[in-house]
């Protein structure tokens, strides 16, 4: 069992994001969460990753509950468990590498970390992560300077760089035009199928969740009511997700990605590009 998730919740006042959600993961895989704004998909996340807190509940692993944390076991387990945002979140005027080594800095001394002292090493796997994700020519360049697709994947090398063991996505296509999606929805699934990381990616595209992930789970009013295969992820069980009537069309939900591959071989396949 890598992760255990049981009776999750979060109550914000009168209003509960997320209740009593029950996730396992077993085995590495991509996991794609869907579901309408507002159904509790980012503070899933940001309970596992302990950015939000929790209001009950647990999160396993290896035995132990990840919501009892402190100190160094929390910085350790946020550490392990890489956040990728929607925002991005670089610092626009520091060059391409040096937001990527930033990732590093949770495993560097305090006095290290405060005058961003990085090695040798450091930069070397900087630069590997970039050139795995097609932007090395790139790595001197402010992060300004670069597209919405550049810098998410700046993003996702800089997650890379705190070696984790889990990569959470918080919607990180939902800004990006249809080309630079595929591009970093393609770098995630590779992440996953090349280093066996579980990758757990909120999305809210229906297209995009069959095409890269193996497992679905479909949030609503911050309950699970899916959770399965893609390619059990029909469209009456997307109406059910999505609280739509027999007017919900999947185009309103499609990214204009390619056609969707028809099985798990056809998604281990998917080549990074760009």
């Amino acid at each position: 069992m890598l992760i255990k998730i049981e009776s999750l919740t979060k109550r914000f006042g009168t209003a509960t994001a997320v209740d009593a959600a029950e996730i396992r993961v077993e085995k590495p895989a991509m996991i794609g969460i869907i579901g309408r704004s507002g159904a509790g998909k980012s503070t899933l996340l940001r309970m596992i990753n302990r950015l939000t807190p929790a209001t009950s509940g647990r999160i396993l692993v290896d035995g132990t509950d990840v919501l009892t944390l402190k100190g160094a076991a929390l910085r350790r387990w946020r550490r392990d468990c890489a956040m990728i945002f929607q925002q991005f979140n670089l610092v626009p005027r520091l060059d391409v590498v040096t937001n990527v080594m930033l990732g590093r800095l949770n495993g560097h001394s305090a006095l290290a970390s405060a005058f961003n002292v990085f090695s040798e090493a450091d930069v070397r796997q900087a630069l590997a992560h970039l050139d795995r994700l097609g932007i090395a020519e790139h790595a001197l360049k402010r992060a300004e300077a670069l597209s919405g697709g550049q810098q998410q994947r700046v993003a996702i090398a800089r997650a890379l760089m705190q070696d984790p063991k889990f990569v959470l996505a918080d919607e990180p296509i939902a800004s990006l035009d249809p080309l630079n999606a595929q591009v970093v929805m393609d770098a995630l699934r590779r992440i996953h199928v090349e280093q066996g990381l579980s990758v757990i990616c909120n999305l809210h595209t229906l297209d995009t969740a069959r095409r890269y992930c193996d497992r679905v789970i479909g949030m609503r009013a911050g309950r699970i009511v899916f959770d399965g295969p893609a390619e059990l992820l029909t469209e009456a069980m997307a109406r059910e997700i999505y609280g739509a009537g027999a007017e919900f069309s999947e185009a309103t939900t499609s990214t204009s990605l390619a056609t969707p591959f028809p099985s798990e071989a056809g998604r281990r396949a998917v080549p990074v590009t760009g």
